[in-house]
Formats: C-alpha cells, structure tokens, sequence
C-alpha cells in the first residue's frame, strides 16, 4: 500500500556510519552532501512524479500522485487515495468507497520509502557508490545496511546537476521487479496552509470513518 510504504519529505543528518562510506566513494558522498544540503533548504516542497512498476514479464504499470510537504507534514494524492498527515495522525481516504482510515503517524514504524522522506531516504541506512553522470544528472547507487530486511538490493537515484535535486528514484527489487518514482514537476517554499494536511469530513458528505488508533 502507497500510503504505509510506497515500495517517491523525516529529514535526517548523514550519520557516522554514511561518513566512513563516504571516505571510500568521496564523489558519491560529495554529491549527496549537496543534495542533502539543498534539499534541508527547503521550508516546503510540492511535486508531481509517476510511479512506474516494471513486472519480471516487461510489461508496466504506471500511477500518477501530488505530493505536497511542510517538516513532518504531509498531503499525497495518488489514485483513487488522499492520504493527510499533519505528523501525528494519517488519514487514508478512498474516493471510491468514500471511507477515511485513521491512524497513528507511527503505526508501520520505520518506512524504507514514505511520503515524507522520499527526496531524503538516502541519508540513513545506506552504503552508496557512485555510478555515472552525463552533461544534465549524476547516478548514485544506494545499498541497504541491513539486506535481509529489505525487498529490495538497489536503490539508483539520479540527480539533477545544476539543481541539486532528485529526478527520479529506482528500486530493483529482489523478485526481479522494479519500481521507479519521476519527479515531473518541483517547487520549494510555496505557502501550504496547515490545514492542508489535515482531513476534513465535511468536505467529503456521508463519508465513512475507520478510527485505528
């Protein structure tokens, strides 16, 4: 499920452990130094992105979804879904079935990829290496700490060179699919209201409510 781990902002400080990494790939940890910085930056972010799931027989699935960021606050619309969480509590809204579930922001614990730290996941958890670049973007390689754990064994982000900004993320998974997030559209520290990470049911007559916490 999209909302409790999207298999594309907690934003976390490289640690001690990303340090040492960093000391055997510098331009990996050089890029992603900037990027972290810029990215800290930001009071706000707004983004559109695809998400693409590419299944082991070639053929794709693709979803649209808005993402709209303040600190730990959130509102993600994908298809079908509204999911607000104003850092405590998550509402879920299905559109078709006009029901809401309601939720403790920390209910799923750690997420390797959630709506809040998809431009930052990289900061914690990961050795990194880096790939390639061309004239426009850089490749780091992301590997997780801790394997086992995970579904996936690659993570590759491109970024963008002048903006210092992820263009997309891919995780190849260890079924032999993957699943890529473009970013298509970006803006930083537009004015989001408060309000609007979090749910109103007057807005949405007659809905159903499933309170989980």
């Amino acid at each position: 499920m999209f909302t409790r781990k999207i298999s594309l902002v907690a934003l976390l400080t490289l640690g001690s452990f990303a340090s040492v990494i960093g000391q055997n790939d510098p331009k990996a940890k050089k890029i992603l130094d900037e990027l972290s910085a810029k990215t800290k930056s930001y009071t706000t972010i707004k983004a559109e992105f695809s998400k693409t799931l590419e299944k082991k027989d070639k053929s794709k699935e693709t979803q649209e979804a808005k993402i709209e960021t303040k600190g730990s606050k959130y509102k993600l619309t994908i298809t079908g879904h509204e999911i607000y969480s104003d850092g405590k509590t998550v509402w879920d809204y299905g559109k078709d079935a006009n029901e809401v579930i309601i939720k403790d922001a920390d209910a799923d614990g750690d997420e390797t990829l959630s709506p809040t730290n998809i431009f930052t996941m990289y900061e914690k958890g990961y050795k990194f290496k880096f790939d390639s670049e061309d004239d426009k973007t850089q490749v780091v390689s992301l590997f997780p700490e801790n394997p086992d754990k995970q579904k996936f064994h690659t993570i590759k982000l491109t970024i963008d060179k002048v903006k210092k900004q992820i263009s997309s993320v891919k995780m190849l998974m260890k079924d032999g699919t993957s699943q890529t997030f473009t970013v298509k559209s970006f803006v930083a520290n537009a004015d989001i209201p408060d309000a609007s990470f979090t749910f109103n049911p007057k807005s949405h007559p007659g809905v159903s409510v499933e309170d989980l916490r």
